[in-house]
């Protein structure tokens, strides 16, 4: 008799925990996938300095282009802003990756010099404006600043292709005027600042040059839906540098204006920054080699983001 209440008082023990354990990874799967496939608002930003096609750096970017081409099919990022790259690498990365679109011109105007290109997935997004200016006492004159090594920014405003799936009912009315809610708009910055013992200055002004331009953009009121920005690139600085400072501040800083970072390491100079309606997911620091031989002197660096509801 007390075996067989022993033996029923265990199997419906076992039975409650397989319960519980149901239930618990029901809950688990729900919390992961809510704001992110459900909502399909994500984002996965890519920065990469190519390294420049120097003939004197091996391997040769002929040997390189294809080991870039297949990190990038490899990772899928949705938007890559690039670094140091010139014409014939943009256009080289540009025709061989059909999914993206690319814009962005050289740093001394047209093709001339190294691009700050910016490559986005043109099933994803529409392209809605896109500028450059020059870290330089005067922005708008591209070419302008040092003879030498100029620096500038290119950047773009993109909207998300918000078309409903087979079944689905459109976000939109039929007769949509001012219906905002459903602009999914944000802006993506792309650059590489000065390097070298003589930039300490022009580090800070540039900085400073590109705070001011992106907050230009933030909402004028409280009315106003604050739209994701990011800001990418090769800073040349550390996090807890004076350009960093500028940028994202402290552990102290209450500054709106500032932007944070996704994720900080003290020894990475590449960075993706953001601020507005955006959560970082995952970020991941791509360690791409073939038997140890690298396709650039840096590593790109990913974040993936869900842009949040408005």
């Amino acid at each position: 008799m007390k075996r067989n209440l022993r033996l029923k008082t265990n199997y419906i023990l076992v039975s409650l925990i397989i319960i519980c354990s149901v239930i618990l990874n029901h809950l688990a799967v729900g919390q992961t996938g809510k704001g992110k496939d459900d909502t399909g608002k994500t984002l996965k930003l890519m920065t990469y300095n190519l390294k420049y096609a120097s003939p004197a750096f091996e391997p040769s970017w002929e040997v390189r282009r294809e080991m870039q081409l297949d990190m990038i099919r490899k990772y899928a990022p949705d938007i890559i802003g690039t670094q140091e790259g010139l014409k014939e690498q943009i256009d080289y990365l540009a025709d061989h990756l059909p999914d993206y679109v690319v814009i962005g011109e050289g740093r001394k105007g047209g093709d001339d010099d190294e691009h700050m290109a910016i490559f986005f997935k043109r099933d994803k997004f529409r392209l809605r404006e896109m500028q450059s200016f020059q870290l330089s006492e005067t922005p708008e004159i591209i070419g302008s600043g040092p003879e030498v090594n100029p620096r500038m920014v290119t950047w773009v405003r993109l909207a998300l292709i918000n078309s409903p799936k087979a079944g689905e009912k459109s976000p939109y009315p039929q007769d949509y005027r001012g219906h905002w809610e459903n602009n999914r708009e944000f802006y993506v910055f792309n650059t590489h600042i000065f390097n070298g013992p003589d930039a300490a200055l022009a580090k800070v002004n540039a900085s400073k040059l590109i705070l001011k331009r992106i907050n230009a953009l933030s909402r004028f009121g409280e009315w106003t839906p604050e739209r994701p920005i990011f800001l990418m690139g090769d800073f040349n600085s550390r996090p807890g540098s004076a350009p960093y400072k500028i940028l994202v501040g402290d552990k102290n800083s209450t500054d709106p204006d500032l932007l944070k970072n996704s994720f900080e390491d003290i020894n990475k100079i590449d960075w993706i920054l953001y601020k507005g309606g955006a959560k970082v997911l995952r970020y991941e620091v791509i360690d791409y080699n073939v038997k140890g031989v690298y396709p650039s002197d840096h590593n790109p660096i990913a974040v993936e983001f869900e842009i949040l509801n408005r």
